[in-house]
Parts: structure tokens; C-alpha cells; sequence
């Protein structure tokens, strides 16, 4: 996958991922890109370990992506705090 790829998969993932998990995000356009690029490394890492094939630090698929970026950004809300319900 090249670069162009890479970052347009990372977008769509990252937007997905947005949109999935519940609350209201006020990130940008650069940081749901970031968002899904990193999901893409997380979801590639859960797959190999998931196969079997030991631990392998490489891009996922779309699918591996949305998965890894939903992941990434409930753990950056539980981390910062972000996304609690006030009622």
C-alpha cells in the first residue's frame, strides 16, 4: 500500500471509528487520519497475534483498521478522560 493509500485508509478508519464510538469528538481532519494510521499498526498487530503468526508491527486492511482505530480511541478517551457521561 503506498503512501496516498495508507493515509486515505487512515482517514476512513479514523472517521469510523469517530463515528462508532459514542460521544462527541473535536478533532480534526489530521488527527482522525492519525487516528486511523495508528488503528491501521494496531489492528495488524491484534490480527498477527490473533492468526498466530507472533507479533508482527505491519498495516492492517481496512476491516483490521476501523477495528484498531475504534480500540485506539477508547483507549485515548480512558486515558485523558474524555467522552464521560454527565447525567
Amino acid at each position: 500500500m503506498g503512501i496516498i493509500g495508507f493515509i486515505i485508509v487512515g482517514l476512513i478508519a479514523g472517521f469510523l471509528a469517530r463515528a462508532i464510538v459514542p460521544g462527541k469528538d473535536s478533532m480534526g481532519i489530521l488527527a482522525t487520519i492519525v487516528l486511523g494510521m495508528v488503528g491501521s499498526f494496531v489492528g495488524g498487530l491484534l490480527g498477527s497475534l490473533i492468526s498466530g503468526d507472533g507479533i508482527d508491527f505491519s498495516a492492517a486492511g481496512i476491516i483490521g483498521s476501523i477495528v484498531g482505530a475504534i480500540i485506539v480511541l477508547i483507549a485515548y478517551n480512558a486515558f485523558t478522560g474524555k467522552k464521560k457521561s454527565h447525567h
